[in-house]
């Protein structure tokens, strides 16, 4: 299904056509703009509620804006789908997200409008004053670069460290704050506490608006009567608040709170702002779901809802996946059990309670669980500081972000030996969310990082084992990777109990080949072998467990018993298991063939998950072709 545009939208091929528009046309615009986007991702899935939020700022910044001449940085990437339905990409929004279409984050390769890839957090004030420092540099004293940072992304460090570092320029830089209260779950933290007290402050906001209309008066920004109005405002903005303006404490002009909503109101203030020079903040208040009641009132589930009805926000029927659990629903149902056996277990998270299955123990136990924002590298130091105080935590962050913290990993955790357990969420291929978020890297930089264990289940039973396990273990740190997807199980309700580890095992017994396999990858193996197997091929299957401290016994075992060893694995091949059963070839001067199936040397965009292990080759049919080779070149 795709979605006929409105009359306005069908007639808007570049922001060049959006200038064109009389301003009373940007409201009709940005209605005809929000049913499109729901019309499609009701069928397309993506990432909803943040993108109706902004579709009013989205058609401001480019109506006053010479993108993409002047730079537009999105943060975390997924408010963009209107920035790229109106930058020439409409008639192909319906493949967002899937097989060989656009991307659902800014990509540099995709479109010139694109002016920085994004997908992970609080990139975009940094990326935004590298890009207006080299305008500078360059002598493009026209140029504008805009930031536009929020959906939680402010409480990320690096967004700190960018204010800090362009408050002590003069670089031409707009940061706009998008304050919706909401990342994926509800904001958390002092940040938040104080800019909803700038939001609700009503002296505050009458007397912001008392200054925008004198300055609307004034003969041109930069006159004298101007900046004795600034001088005046900052003096009675301590007075109101009670406490000085944290933006403007780093040299940033602060202009706000606004109602990124109103469009009209929008195109006011930025025509206002864009001449005004050096660094400066808008801080506007938006509703995430703008505009479809379900999603306004469901923030959370309209993140990414998937496919839904639309006109009663209902989700489509999925039944069929329900035959097995996630393994995140396992994953919160056994950090439960072990929390109420062991009243020293916490757990940690940075942003993700809902995608990480928290909710239940946070509702059972909330006081120990800990929401910390979109920090990540607070979050792991943070659980040294808990650990090193004799607690047991549980440091909870999906793969593609614990990449943000890999310092903190060494220095904090892994070199004190610290008994913090990481449990490494969307794990492997994650599908569509592309490739700032594919969770390939982990196998491979964990496995650099000395008194660290690195384990990876074959199926959910296996993870609550490892997990008993790991609350056990206070050697050191103790890494858990998991797959975003359904286990294989239909009762896997089985009592917890620990398991040896480093202990690996062969799970189907075979001749000449053996696949060894890591993690839920190796499903996929026993799912090749078995149909192999009728015809004729008998292919033995190894699930190390552990890649850190690998089995070196079983190792021995399975090149001793097999002629041609397959490694399978759902992350990079480099520095993966792949290395480490090469490595130890080459260690005892075995001379197996050992050849290798799993993530290639580059980045894998986006698509479904069958379909990108299919492009990786380490899908079942793939799975079977290699091994079909080996064994016809082996007669």
């Amino acid at each position: 299904m795709t979605s006929n545009p409105g009359l306005l939208l069908s007639q808007i091929n570049s922001p060049e056509d959006i200038k064109k528009l009389q301003p009373g046309q940007l409201l009709q615009l940005a209605s005809e703009l929000r049913e499109f986007i729901l019309d499609i991702t009701s069928v397309h899935p993506g990432h909803l509620g943040a993108s109706l939020g902004v579709i009013e700022l989205t058609i401001t910044l480019h109506y006053i804006y010479n993108t993409p001449y002047d730079k537009l940085i999105w943060d975390v990437g997924h408010q963009a789908y209107a920035h790229k339905i109106l930058t020439g990409r409409r008639d192909m929004f319906h493949t967002n997200r899937t097989w060989q279409g656009i991307s659902g984050f800014p990509s540099i390769e995709e479109s010139e409008y694109d002016a920085f890839g994004t997908g992970h957090s609080s990139t975009s004030i940094s990326a935004a004053l590298g890009m207006a420092t080299a305008s500078q540099l360059k002598g493009e004293s026209d140029r504008k670069h805009i930031a536009v940072i929020g959906d939680g992304a402010i409480t990320g460090g690096m967004a700190f460290e960018g204010f800090n570092n362009a408050g002590a320029s003069n670089a031409d830089i707009l940061v706009i704050l998008n304050d919706n209260g909401i990342s994926i779950d509800k904001s958390t933290g002092a940040l938040k506490d104080y800019l909803l007290k700038m939001a609700t402050s009503k002296g505050y906001n009458a007397f912001k608006n008392f200054i925008w209309n004198i300055l609307g008066k004034a003969s041109k920004p930069g006159t004298s009567m101007q900046r004795a109005i600034s001088q005046f405002e900052n003096a009675v903005k301590g007075s109101i608040l009670k406490s000085s303006n944290m933006f403007e404490s780093m040299n940033f002009r602060y202009f706000g709170p606004v109602d990124g909503n109103d469009v009209n109101k929008l195109v006011k203030v930025l025509a206002d702002i864009k001449e005004i020079g050096g660094p400066k903040l808008l801080h506007i208040i938006t509703t995430k779901g703008k505009g479809f009641e379900q999603a306004e009132k469901n923030q959370t589930k309209f993140h990414a809802p998937g496919k839904f009805d639309r006109r009663t926000g209902t989700p489509v029927d999925q039944s069929l996946k329900k035959k097995y659990a996630t393994y995140q629903e396992v994953f919160g149902k056994t950090l439960v059990e072990i929390a109420e056996k062991n009243e020293k277990v916490v757990a940690i998270t940075p942003a993700m309670p809902t995608g990480s299955s928290l909710i239940e123990m946070m509702e059972k136990m909330p006081d120990r669980v800990f929401d910390v924002g979109i920090a990540e590298q607070h979050a792991v130091t943070f659980a040294a500081g808990l650990a090193i105080s004799g607690m047991k935590p549980f440091c909870i962050i999906y793969s593609t972000f614990l990449q943000r913290a890999y310092d903190q990993l060494i220095h904090d955790v892994a070199l004190q030996k610290l008994p913090v357990v990481f449990c490494i969420d969307r794990a492997g291929l994650v599908g569509e969310d592309g490739a700032t978020h594919q969770g390939a890297f982990d196998l491979a930089y964990m496995n650099t990082v000395p008194n660290m264990i690195v384990a990876a289940p074959l199926n959910e039973a296996e993870l609550s084992y490892m997990m008993f396990t790991a609350s056990k273990y206070q050697g050191g740190p103790f890494s858990i990777r998991y797959p975003r997807n359904y286990g294989v199980l239909e009762n896997q309700e089985k009592e917890l109990h620990e398991i040896e580890i480093g202990n690996g095992r062969e799970v189907i017994s075979g001749e000449k080949i053996a696949i060894v396999s890591i993690g839920h990858a190796g499903n996929a193996g026993i799912q090749a072998s078995n149909e192999l197997f009728v015809e004729g091929i008998n292919t033995g299957l190894v699930d190390m467990r552990f890649l850190k401290p690998i089995d070196k016994k079983l190792l021995h075992q399975t090149f001793q018993k097999y002629t041609h060893i397959v490694t399978l694995e759902d992350g990079v091949m480099t520095g993966g298991l792949a290395t480490v059963v090469k490595q130890f070839k080459n260690e005892f001067a075995y001379n197996n063939p050992v050849t290798s199936l799993g993530i290639p040397d580059r980045f894998i965009k986006h698509g479904s998950i069958p379909e990108l292990q299919k492009d990786c080759g380490f899908d079942v049919d793939s799975i079977k072709a290699h091994i079909q080779k080996i064994y016809k070149n082996s007669l």
